[in-house]
């Protein structure tokens, strides 16, 4: 079984946390993992660095733009992981835009995750159709999962669509705007996480965007089976650093 189905099977809410692969430094990429899943992080997703990530605030875009300086690419990602498995167990997600692996060769890229270990992949810009018709085949035979979004104007046809093509989870997108830290969340972003978690999809859903603190975390994982940091982590390793990354977690989920 794949490690983000086991995963999901674990009886408690999940804390999946986002970083920049090659960022701040370009070797920093596999302590970081280490030191995400000691400090008691259920997932990772490690962002593959593109130069125009439309769907990110400005604090990932900063820290993109970093690490394509520092020199990392799709090949020195794959090397750096390649013995990762010898020293981390939990689901790994690589999530980028598609421009990346279509240049490396979807197949190739594919099978290369599984060669490394890497449990599933999240594509903000693959459309669903594309997907299901011209790769599903690919990522199936590599064992990989894909995780599609979902916002607040996403239809309830498009969203059961997606459910019926989908073996892992759903990333509830928490508004319409680019990821970035939030305070905490309105009544309409309530209202929708309620109303997702009453069509009793089959796939558990995990919310993104806007979770930077325990309170937005517990708030997020009241509707959902989990949620995901991103701006936030990135921010507070550029400001505090890679030796503290424990701190920032045991701050979410204490």
């Amino acid at each position: 079984m794949n490690r983000i189905n086991q995963k999901l099977q674990e009886d408690k809410k999940l804390l999946s946390i986002y970083f920049t692969a090659g960022y701040p430094n370009i070797n920093d990429t596999v302590s970081i993992i280490q030191d995400l899943e000691k400090s008691g992080v259920d997932m990772i997703e490690i962002g593959l660095p593109f130069s125009d990530p439309l769907a990110d605030g400005p604090t990932i875009q900063a820290s993109s733009t970093q690490a394509l300086k520092n020199g990392m690419t799709t090949k020195i990602l794959f090397d750096q992981l390649k013995d990762i498995r010898k020293t981390v167990n939990i689901p790994l997600i690589i999530m980028g835009y598609f421009n990346p692996i279509l240049q490396y060769g979807v197949e190739a890229f594919c099978k290369q995750c599984q060669e490394i270990g890497i449990d599933g992949l999240i594509i903000p810009d693959l459309p669903v159709d594309v997907y299901h018709e011209d790769y599903k085949a690919i990522f199936e035979k590599y064992g990989l999962i894909n995780v599609f979004l979902i916002t607040p104007q996403t239809s309830e046809e498009r969203i059961r669509y997606i459910d019926s093509i989908s073996n892992g989870f759903i990333y509830m997108v928490s508004s319409a705007s680019t990821t970035g830290a939030k305070e905490g969340f309105q009544d309409e972003q309530t209202t929708y996480f309620e109303r997702i978690g009453n069509m009793n999809l089959k796939n558990p859903q995990i919310v993104g965007f806007g979770i930077s603190n325990h309170q937005t975390f517990t708030q997020a994982t009241q509707y959902a089976k989990g949620a995901i940091i991103g701006s936030a982590f990135v921010k507070h390793v550029s400001n505090e650093g890679v030796n503290t990354i424990d701190k920032f977690i045991q701050g979410i989920l204490n």
